[in-house]
């Protein structure tokens, strides 16, 4: 599925020269070098997706194991096993990686459904790291903290934890956004032993709402 950005960057070159060439009026009809380029950048994505999933799926088990605690607001200072699952989905959510093709600036070369895919990974990335770790931060000054900085822990934590029920809601979305593009782009037929049924599938099924979708919505409320 890899290409050499040499390759690359002749398709974006002849892609780029096949628009200019039928006109403005033919933008939403890829030539057909245009649509290669999408397939290969599917195959990236779909490689991504693949490379980080043990990660992924350590961070949504944490965050499933954490969420009872966090879903209503931050529980009692005194509740230490609460702030111990906090902090692992915390230390988890930190460490998730960021693959190739999906950096910032990579991401911004990618076409077609890889690119969707690839703001939607972005988009989980940063809600669940940053969400997690403030959530953690605000449940430490809940239990040491001054009593000004417990208040204000509490009175914004609500946004906190919205931030992680978004994050794995879309995660969860990853697998559908894949079958679609993998099927508009011609499925098996087109991509062959590049990106198979096979490996689509089982990624479908690694990004779902069974397994990342949160559970009980979140009922946190600013000012609790």
């Amino acid at each position: 599925m890899l290409r050499g950005s040499a390759h690359r960057g002749a398709l974006l070159l002849a892609a780029g020269a096949a628009l200019l060439a039928v006109g403005c009026g033919s933008a939403h009809r890829p030539t057909p070098v245009g649509l290669q380029l999408q397939r290969e950048d599917l195959g990236l994505a779909a490689t991504a997706l693949g490379s980080v999933e043990q990660s992924v799926e350590r961070e949504g088990q944490a965050s499933r194991a954490a969420w009872p605690v966090v879903f209503k607001g931050l529980p009692a200072p005194g509740e230490k096993s609460a702030g111990t699952l906090i902090h692992q989905a915390a230390i988890l959510a930190g460490a998730l990686p960021l693959p190739s093709p999906f950096g910032e600036e990579e991401a911004r070369s990618l076409t077609g459904a890889a690119s969707q895919l690839a703001g939607t990974y972005l988009t989980f990335y940063h809600l669940a790291t940053r969400g997690w770790k403030l959530i953690d931060y605000a449940f430490s000054q809940i239990s040491t903290g001054s009593a000004s900085s417990a208040s204000f822990a509490r009175a914004n934590v609500a946004l906190y934890i919205e931030s992680v029920y978004d994050a794995q809601f879309v995660l969860a979305q990853i697998g559908k956004q894949l079958v679609a593009g993998y099927k508009h782009l011609g499925g098996p037929v087109q991509f062959g032993a590049t990106l198979t049924q096979a490996e689509v599938e089982q990624l479908a099924g690694v990004y779902s709402e069974p397994n990342f979708r949160l559970r009980p919505h979140v009922a946190a409320r600013l000012g609790s």
